[in-house]
């Protein structure tokens, strides 16, 4: 396959994977992903910015051969994690001269996880600089995107951002450049959502930095290639920001029907206030909706039905994942069913403990709501509907 020109000497050499269907064995995958890895020819000296998953291997070397490349210089890792460090160890094989230019950190992970020895190392910090001759490759020491081990590459004269998994996308096409359609927002954003809304405050922080430094090309190890930095900086501006919209996201499994019952009554409460909530069936849902749902959510609830004495064990899931991305949400409660006893919301709300979200009282029927619970229900409604309000209304 002919490497891409991306500018000036700079070229995709990556590869696409549209059949791969689930990612880090966790992440299901709708069109596939990239593996980019980035050929900088400086009239000197050549490197080579990120490599390629373990598996593609192969196909990467072969794609190098034909390329014509018959010396690297330099292997820059941006990040340790062996989708893009995991051809290292065969490419040092080829290239017994080159050596691997990344943070302490990163080779650290890297000599740990590929065994690479640490001859072949240059470490370098913050703000450090490697000339290829008529070409500068600048270091971005930026951990908290997703690992602790993460830099930046910037190649200076072309003002060309390496960014690693920042801003990155899981998508594919026949070219490496940026469609800027809805169909790539829908994917940055789930990407964003599953893998790095854990991290906001810091994305949101190197956004910023980003946006400052004012590349002409961002580069990142998965998705296409942006010549229009705004797209995507706009979009990480959105998705960072400290405040939600007016939204409910409300995910919920239902053995018999009960808990959807009160759902629903809430949904027609809040719709009718102008509030937009999104109803998530846990059961036959894809839950990369629904963390994209959470990446602008100001408000939770969570329905669920007990199985024996406890929650139903897919919305125990859902509240366990709720945790571990941390979204911006501010409130939260809780609706359920049961048939004859347990603990439904005190498990849930240890589960959601790490957001530190304001509980507005739940309410828990025992079989079909009754009278009294739909009374219950009102007064939550009215309790989440004023918290929007305040939060919405002032702002109009």
């Amino acid at each position: 396959m002919k490497f891409q020109e991306i500018t000036n000497g700079i070229y995709f050499c990556g590869l696409n994977d549209a059949d791969r269907k689930i990612f880090d064995e966790l992440i299901p995958l709708e069109n596939g992903t990239t593996y980019n890895s980035y050929l900088v020819k400086g009239s000197e000296k050549t490197a080579i910015i990120d490599t390629m998953y373990p598996p593609k291997t192969q196909e990467y070397l072969t794609n190098l051969d034909e390329n014509g490349i018959s010396h690297i210089d330099y292997i820059v890792a941006n990040h340790g994690e062996q989708d893009h460090s995991g051809s290292i160890p065969a490419l040092l094989k080829k290239f017994p001269s080159a050596k691997v230019v990344t943070n302490a950190t990163c080779k650290g992970n890297i000599m740990s996880m590929l065994h690479v020895s640490e001859d072949k190392f240059i470490v370098v910090k913050n703000e450090d600089t490697i000339s290829l001759g008529d070409k500068t490759l600048k270091f971005m020491i930026s951990p908290g995107v997703h690992w602790p081990d993460t830099m930046f590459t910037y190649i200076e004269e072309d003002k060309v951002l390496c960014t690693c998994d920042f801003l990155g996308a899981h998508y594919t096409s026949e070219t490496c450049f940026a469609d800027y359609s809805e169909e790539l927002s829908h994917a940055a954003k789930r990407y964003y959502a599953e893998i790095m809304m854990p991290f906001r405050v810091m994305c949101k922080k190197y956004t910023a930095q980003v946006r400052e430094l004012s590349p002409s090309w961002i580069l990142p190890s998965h998705g296409p290639v942006y010549d229009k930095s705004d797209f995507i900086l706009s979009l990480y501006e959105d998705w960072t920001s400290d405040e939600g919209k007016n939204l409910i996201a409300m995910p919920y499994v239902s053995m018999y029907g009960s808990t959807e019952e009160m759902i629903d009554y809430l949904k027609s409460k809040f719709e009718a206030a102008g509030i937009k909530v999104v109803k998530f069936d846990i059961v036959t849902g894809d839950l990369g909706d629904l963390a994209m749902t959470l990446v602008d959510a100001t408000s939770i609830i969570l329905g669920s039905s007990m199985v024996l004495c406890s929650p139903h064990p897919m919305a125990a899931n859902v509240a366990y994942l709720a945790n571990l991305l941390k979204p911006k949400a501010k409130y939260a409660s809780f609706v359920g069913s049961y048939g004859w006893g347990g603990n439904l919301f005190d498990k849930l709300g240890e589960m959601l403990s790490g957001l530190k979200l304001e509980v507005i009282d739940p309410v828990l029927s025992k079989g079909k709501p009754s009278s009294e619970d739909f009374v219950k229900l009102d007064e939550m409604a009215n309790s989440f509907i004023q918290k929007h309000e305040n939060l919405f209304l002032a702002k109009v």
